[in-house]
């Protein structure tokens, strides 16, 4: 049976990483494993709260806007920082984790060699959304355009256009770089809802724009979110038609 849009939403505006599209393995569970074969202890609840740390850290949060001031330019310096402030999120004691950070890092520049995939379940969906007359975007937080990231998984052709942040110079949870592409798609706000994995940079921001957020969340990240959640965007085009 072919989808129709409800009345309510016409526009459904994507995050691109970890949303549309997947880093296999993961950074976090590189990162994890790899502490673990140390000889440190990280268990579930651990790896549960450094993912939730990354996904704050990289929301545009004020420890990310201080690393990049810090070691602007110095890219090796950034990781580092970066290593012992998730070994610390780990449950790493700080004095270990300042000793290990350069270690870790350069485990992970050196070994860290990600496949990137779009989901099947994205791929199922995305043409029966096109298909039903949603006008659809991808916004990301990314610096620079990622246009050959589209081209090279074959999904281009399904959006009306796509939009980083850096483009902008806003960053999400900042609504301004929501309300510019809506203006860009020429959509109303409350017509339009916008699907993310991360719940500090897609969820809170989306809602100070005035969009109605879903939070695709298949590794339970976020809980007790207080949103709209999915686990699969198998999900997402009964949840389209109640928001």
């Amino acid at each position: 049976m072919d989808m129709k849009p409800n009345h309510h939403i016409k526009a459904i505006f994507f995050d691109l990483d970890g949303t549309l599209r997947h880093s296999v393995p993961s950074g976090g569970d590189v990162f994890s494993d790899y502490v673990s074969s140390l000889g440190l202890h990280v268990n579930s609840e651990d790896r549960l709260r450094a993912a939730r740390w990354e996904h704050f850290y990289w929301a545009s949060s004020v420890d990310l806007r201080d690393d990049l001031l810090a070691h602007s330019g110095e890219t090796e310096k950034f990781w580092i920082e970066y290593s012992r402030r998730r070994l610390v999120a780990l449950g790493i004691p700080p004095s270990t984790s300042k000793e290990l950070a350069a270690q870790v890092s350069a485990h992970m520049g050196e070994m860290y060699k990600p496949e990137s995939v779009v989901p099947d379940d994205v791929r199922r969906v995305l043409p029966e959304l096109k298909q039903a007359g949603y006008l659809m975007v991808v916004l990301s937080n990314r610096d620079k355009p990622f246009h050959e990231v589209l081209e090279s998984h074959g999904i281009t052709g399904f959006f009306h256009f796509s939009l980083a942040a850096g483009e902008v110079g806003i960053y999400k949870p900042e609504p301004g770089v929501f309300k510019h592409a809506l203006e860009r798609a020429d959509v109303a706000a409350q017509e339009s809802a916008y699907v993310g994995d991360n719940y500090f940079a897609d969820v809170v921001g989306a809602r100070r724009a005035g969009l109605r957020p879903v939070l695709y969340d298949p590794n339970g990240i976020f809980p007790e979110a207080d949103c709209t959640a999915i686990k699969s965007f198998d999900e997402l085009k009964s949840v389209l038609e109640v928001l």
